[in-house]
């Protein structure tokens, strides 16, 4: 199949002008972490058939295939072309002509979510505690609350002693339930330092009245420092936010330039078939099985920041989040679009006609093609997660290089 081609200075120049662009590396994930552009997106030519129509909703969207070499972009585009896409592209040369033009290889999965919180860290100057200083806390049995911000299944695995599941876009849903006490000090943690970052400033952010502090390198730095983790916990943060912390989690999205609509507007929206628009409902997937919007795809607010490559594979696109309270697609849409994406909360609805089942998941891949993550499962070498933490360290100067983000932060 004989494909038009782009040049590596035609995707930058777009990346700079926000048009919409799905640059898709045709590797496998294994092969992906090794190094891409910041807003490749990950689909391997054997997972198109499950995975394009969820991520890639527009059929006439730009897309451009490239892989290392490996003659994929040929099939590729054949089974996108079968599946009614028609704007398919090759990047000329592929990934060894993006390195020729001198443009930033970034390596790990959901790298440009990971390099925006080091970000934040750094211009907000997040403040954090030691695995050694957390641990004295908790030897102390000081006044501190422990919210684990990651999917509850990590949390499930492999757990901080005393921690309660507290899913990122949950936390200023639930702080208020969980430190009640204004005087507790609240410590957020995930597995390395992306969402206890944004986890963090999230309540920082919303005005928590709370002291509140990131566990710095989360479970990993906990395992270098040669503290016990706990394993199997179910403990869930109930909801019950902090007074004053919907009406504050609105005045963040303002602030980072969200925009509330209606129903009729999110038509309208829809209507404008030039544009991709991804719907997301990022509440809990019970919630969601209970009952959820039409054309709303589930994916929780905690995640889709730390994944948005995942999501939303649509550099460019259009994002609408729905929440029945609010909070959690307020306080998710504020990091979004301080991603540089155009971001909007969808109001009410939820009090209408809803659609009852549960998420719809897309199939894992085959294990053996899966980037086996430094931070994940509890038999990982102490030489990976350090190394690990390295690279996440250098992401803002990394950052600064490639000069196509376009993120700032309120």
């Amino acid at each position: 199949m004989k494909l038009p081609t782009v040049t590596p200075a035609d995707i930058r120049s777009a990346l700079l002008l926000r048009e919409e662009i799905a640059l898709l590396d045709l590797r496998y994930e294994a092969a992906f972490a090794t190094g891409h552009p910041l807003f490749a997106a990950n689909m391997a030519v054997d997972r198109i058939a499950v995975e394009a129509e969820v991520r890639l909703p527009r059929k006439d969207v730009a897309i451009v295939l490239y892989d290392g070499g490996d003659g994929l972009v040929s099939p590729g585009a054949e089974r996108l072309a079968a599946l009614g896409y028609t704007n398919i592209s090759a990047l000329e040369g592929g990934l060894t002509a993006w390195r020729a033009a001198g443009f930033e290889v970034f390596e790990d999965v959901n790298s440009y979510s990971k390099a925006f919180g080091e970000l934040v860290e750094s211009r907000r100057h997040t403040p954090s505690l030691s695995a050694d200083e957390v641990a004295k806390l908790i030897a102390d049995k000081a006044n501190i609350a422990i919210l684990d911000v990651r999917r509850f299944d990590e949390y499930a695995t492999m757990n901080i002693p005393g921690s309660v599941s507290v899913p990122g876009a949950e936390l200023v849903l639930r702080a208020g339930q969980a430190a009640p006490d204004p005087e507790t000090t609240i410590i957020v943690n995930c597995a390395g330092r992306t969402r206890s970052i944004i986890g963090t400033q999230s309540l920082i952010n919303a005005g928590v009245p709370n002291r509140v502090r990131a566990l710095r390198n989360g479970t990993i730095g906990w395992t270098l420092a040669r503290h016990q983790l706990d394993h199997g916990a179910r403990r869930r943060g109930a909801i019950g936010p902090f007074e004053g912390g919907p009406a504050n989690a609105r005045d963040v999205a303002y602030r980072a330039g969200v925009r509330h609509i209606g129903a009729n507007e999110m038509s309208a929206l829809a209507a404008q078939t030039h544009r991709t628009l991804y719907r997301f409902d990022v509440r809990d997937a019970e919630e969601y099985a209970a009952g959820h919007l039409p054309g709303f795809r589930h994916y929780p607010g905690g995640q889709l920041v730390q994944e948005t490559d995942m999501a939303a594979p649509v550099r460019g696109a259009r994002i609408l989040l729905t929440d029945d309270k609010n909070v959690r697609a307020d306080m998710t849409a504020s990091w979004l679009a301080q991603m540089g994406w155009e971001v909007y909360v969808l109001e009410d609805g939820h009090d209408g006609a809803l659609e009852v089942g549960p998420p719809h998941v897309l199939p894992k891949p085959d294990p053996a093609h899966r980037y086996r993550r430094p931070y994940e499962g509890t038999d990982v070498a102490e030489a990976a997660m350090q190394a690990y933490l390295d690279w996440e360290y250098g992401l803002v100067e990394q950052l600064r290089r490639d000069g196509t983000h376009g993120f700032y932060v309120i």
